[in-house]
């Protein structure tokens, strides 16, 4: 199914762009491209962000001169890609994307490449009609032309970013099997935005899904970090789920969510995603590995439960438990060691909150995990308030001085052990530790 074409020009009057708004380098970009006798348009997600108030963070632009034209023009400048050759033009710490307008078909003189069905390279150089429709949704195949101000607009754009609509170009079902990514793009922008995904986009999503698993696990991995670490990352998270995303992305974690009957588990991811989207609001960092720590905590609750009721030791189960879901789930994504260790080292940490030794509590404090499993321990509350009396214990034992903190750990004791403990309370608090990171 070829789309309609039909070129509709936005005058200034009628849109709410303006140059302060625009990257003074993308501007600087845009000039010199017209300067030199090349067309050259702001163009995709910033032009889309810009008409709905948003403030976007990078402003890729869209021309008729080749990559090795772009390059002779900026000296700051640099080639890369093999799928899809683009020019980079440096200004310090940012990057203006410049892409050459790209065809939708191959007469044979370009360089463009399929696989089953999927586009793996794309380098034949066209029209801006022509880019236009080779571009993913109709909200990114927005151009903003410097000469007059104006919007173009060659497939109905205007109007679905108006309405709030995200909407394939072309047949559905043909741009998910030539790229599957795009399922999870089209989730990941309508969280962004707050778009609703029209119909006939939304239609084979569920269906296609499986396709997902063929993608590359590294492209998998950045494709998360997008979902979540943008600042909505519940709304990426309810999407997922909506359209039968969430079983191929996660799988373990799926089913686990699935037979926590109470729901617990579900409310606690929910619950560290939405501390997720308050940190990024706040320009706070958020660690890969926390987030991974959390989105594959139910799997790795459902792995600890399965070997505990086969009678294996709680440390051993632990060990065994966190490292084959941390194996299973790179067979989808590309999880990189030194995220997938201290996701690991989160996990297993939480065990180890109820022992009042003085030692070891000690030397708890004074772990380089300690932090980040003290607060995954708190984010455990959402799901039940058995943690109560730990969360407080370390919140207090974090406020106090380490000599004032080791005599209260004696006085409350009582008579101590060598470690500075009462050994009943150890033994009941051993009691305790072999179940403290099952299902809520």
């Amino acid at each position: 199914m070829t789309p309609n074409i039909a070129l509709r020009t936005i005058p200034r009057d009628q849109h709410p762009i303006s140059r302060k708004d625009i990257s003074p380098n993308a501007l600087r970009v845009l000039y010199r491209l017209r300067d030199a006798g090349f067309a050259g348009y702001l163009v995709g997600g910033a032009v889309r962000d810009l008409l709905v108030g948003g403030h976007p963070k990078d402003f890729d632009v869209a021309t008729d001169a080749t990559p090795e034209q772009v390059k002779q023009l900026f000296r700051n400048c640099r080639l890369i890609g093999r799928r899809f050759r683009l020019a980079h033009v440096v200004f310090g710490s940012e990057i203006i994307e410049v892409a050459t307008f790209r065809a939708n078909s191959d007469d044979g003189s370009g360089d463009r490449e399929m696989e089953n069905g999927r586009l793996v390279r794309d380098n034949v150089y066209g029209t801006v009609e022509d880019d236009a429709i080779r571009r993913d949704f109709t909200a990114n195949a927005l151009y903003y032309a410097i000469e007059d101000f104006s919007v173009r607009d060659y497939v109905g754009g205007f109007e679905d970013v108006q309405a709030r609509t995200l909407r394939l170009i072309g047949d559905p079902e043909q741009r998910y099997r030539e790229d599957p990514v795009r399922m999870l793009r089209a989730v990941r922008l309508a969280a962004k935005l707050g778009f609703s995904i029209e119909a006939a986009t939304a239609e084979p999503i569920a269906r296609l899904a499986p396709l997902l698993s063929d993608a590359a696990p590294a492209r998998l991995f950045e494709e998360i970090l997008k979902l979540f670490l943008s600042g909505h990352a519940v709304a990426s998270f309810e999407g997922l789920e909506r359209f039968g995303l969430l079983g191929v992305l996660l799988p373990e974690t799926a089913a686990a969510l699935a037979s926590n009957r109470s729901g617990a588990l579900r409310r606690m991811l929910v619950e560290g995603l939405a501390g997720t989207d308050r940190r990024v609001a706040n320009d706070e960092p958020v660690s890969p590995a926390f987030l991974f720590a959390l989105l594959l905590w139910p799997a790795y609750c459902r792995a600890l439960m399965a070997l505990q009721a086969q009678g294996v030791h709680a440390e051993e189960a632990q060990r065994r438990a966190a490292d084959r879901v941390t194996l299973h789930q790179l067979n989808t994504v590309a999880l990189p060691r030194r995220f997938s260790l201290p996701m690991q080292e989160i996990w297993l940490l939480q065990t180890r909150f109820g022992n009042r030794q003085r030692k070891r509590v000690m030397r708890l404090l004074s772990h380089p995990r300690f932090r980040a499993a003290f607060d995954f321990l708190v984010l455990r509350l959402s799901a039940s308030s058995e943690h109560a009396e730990d969360v407080a214990f370390w919140r207090e034992a974090q406020a106090q001085s380490p000599e004032v903190l080791a005599h209260s750990l004696v006085s409350v004791a009582g008579a101590t052990d060598e470690e500075g403990a009462a050994p009943g309370r150890r033994r009941r608090r051993r009691r305790r530790r072999t179940g403290a990171a099952s299902p809520e």
